[in-house]
């Protein structure tokens, strides 16, 4: 019989992609996650019946050890970036990480990976760092084998960095932006996936910082996105007093409105921007793995074509005004 995956946040962003390689190299794979209805899309990754959404509340241990059961491996993706309710930060990724660690543990599960972040600091003075750094510290306290990734920002078709600026490119002529120098290394989601997958097979363990083949400050990533998207707009840097000034406006809003209003930007977030985001000089990485990291340039086109001023019809209409050239 095939081997058993457990994936903890299967059905998000980063989850889907190990799902699908794992599901690829023969895995029967239990995604599980807070609404299995909303997850039925990750099914067809394999034959029938080999992956399968399953309903986990990772603040629960018996929720936990239940879709843990005969596990070979378990992947926590769980994260947020949102502090809020009962999904805080500590709840989620520092509370939650070390209880799929723990039962991992008591369980006997051989290999564990978990999705952090380059920067996870427990000194640090923003609550999502902080708690990412408690998290991988539960982690190899109870699986001192396992895996920790800490990505830079990630990119693909379904990424909240750049699709939510190429959205915001639609309206108006300035693109507002907060820590414009801030240094960041774009990294592939597959490329995170395919790493992941060498944890769960045993072939890796410790902690990898993950980013792509190229640096790049916040502004240059925006020039970038705008080339692609063939806009033109202002890139307006916010400054970080500004941005603290708005984020506590948004804050309000948002408890104002029970959190029907999230606000673009929390507090915690601007504490981030202020910080580069990249692989540091002598940490584990792509290299150490074997993997080469795919340059954004590559992926970048195949998605957000969408956001272009004619959309999927752009290249057609340029290729038409050369022919009457």
């Amino acid at each position: 019989m095939s081997k058993l995956v457990t994936i903890y946040g299967g059905s998000g962003f980063v989850g889907r992609y190990i799902a699908r390689r794992l599901a690829k190299d023969g895995w029967r794979v239990r995604v599980a996650v807070r609404n299995p209805n909303e997850a039925m899309f990750v099914k067809p990754y394999g034959a029938v019946g080999q992956v399968e959404p399953v309903f986990c509340n990772i603040r629960d241990d018996d929720s936990v050890a239940s879709v843990m059961q005969g596990a070979d491996a378990v992947v926590n993706c769980v994260g947020t970036l949102h502090d809020f309710g009962k999904n805080t930060f500590e709840a989620v990724q520092a509370e939650g990480a070390e209880r799929v660690a723990r039962i991992a543990a008591s369980m006997g599960v051989g290999s564990m990976v978990q999705i952090s972040a380059i920067g996870a600091d427990a000194e640090s003075d923003s609550d999502y760092a902080r708690t990412k750094a408690e998290g991988e510290a539960g982690v190899l306290a109870h699986m001192p084998n396992a895996m920790i990734i800490r990505p830079s920002v990630i990119f693909g078709d379904e990424d909240r960095f750049f699709n939510r600026f190429a959205g915001m490119s639609r309206f108006g002529p300035v693109l507002p932006i907060v820590g414009a120098g801030t240094k960041f290394q774009p990294v592939y989601v597959d490329d995170i996936a395919a790493a992941a997958v060498m944890g769960v097979e045993g072939n890796a363990q410790g902690v990898f910082e993950l980013g792509g083949p190229d640096v790049h400050t916040f502004r240059e990533l925006m020039d970038e996105m705008l080339s692609v998207v063939r806009r033109r707009r202002l890139v307006l840097n916010i400054p970080f007093w500004v941005a603290r000034i708005m984020a506590f406006g948004f804050k309000v809003g948002r408890v104002l409105s029970l959190g029907f209003v999230p606000g673009p930007i929390t507090a915690d977030q601007v504490k981030l921007l202020a910080i580069d985001n990249v692989v540091s000089d002598d940490a584990q990485s792509f290299e150490d793995l074997g993997i080469m990291p795919t340059p954004m340039e590559a992926i970048l086109p195949d998605y957000l074509w969408r956001f272009r001023p004619s959309g999927q019809y752009d290249a057609i209409k340029e290729s038409a005004k050369n022919l009457r050239a």
